[in-house]
């Protein structure tokens, strides 16, 4: 209980964000037929969640983010960083040391969603 157990993704074209998803992070996409909204669900190798057509207009850059914003663990920070902007993302908050525990950095996908990615390194300063 009180642990974070799904995310969600929204995206206004979500046929490009599966794509740079799967690339980046090879998750696994399965559209939803049973549910009334365009619906894709995601597999990943640990906490799995949900890609949906946007139901809004699209957030403006630099306003900062109104939701919770989720990092994936990878297992090497710089190649990860690189394919991210090689499918389209932007550097949102440059890799910067949590020192003694990661690397993390945060990138903007191609429809202005969050996300930050970190490298587990006892060694970062």
């Amino acid at each position: 209980m009180n642990t974070i157990g799904y995310f969600e993704i929204q995206s206004s074209d979500p046929a490009r964000e599966i794509r740079f998803y799967e690339t980046v992070f090879s998750w696994k996409f399965i559209k939803e037929e049973y549910v009334p909204i365009e619906y894709y669900r995601i597999e990943t190798n640990g906490i799995n969640g949900g890609l949906l057509k946007r139901p809004a207009a699209i957030p403006p850059t630099a306003c900062g983010t109104n939701a919770y914003v989720c990092s994936v663990m990878v297992e090497n920070f710089d190649k990860t960083a690189e394919s991210i902007l090689k499918n389209g993302g932007i550097v949102a908050l440059p890799k910067f040391a949590i020192p003694g525990r990661c690397w993390q950095g945060y990138f903007i996908d191609q429809d202005n969603n969050t996300f930050g990615i970190f490298e587990v390194d006892a060694n970062a300063q």
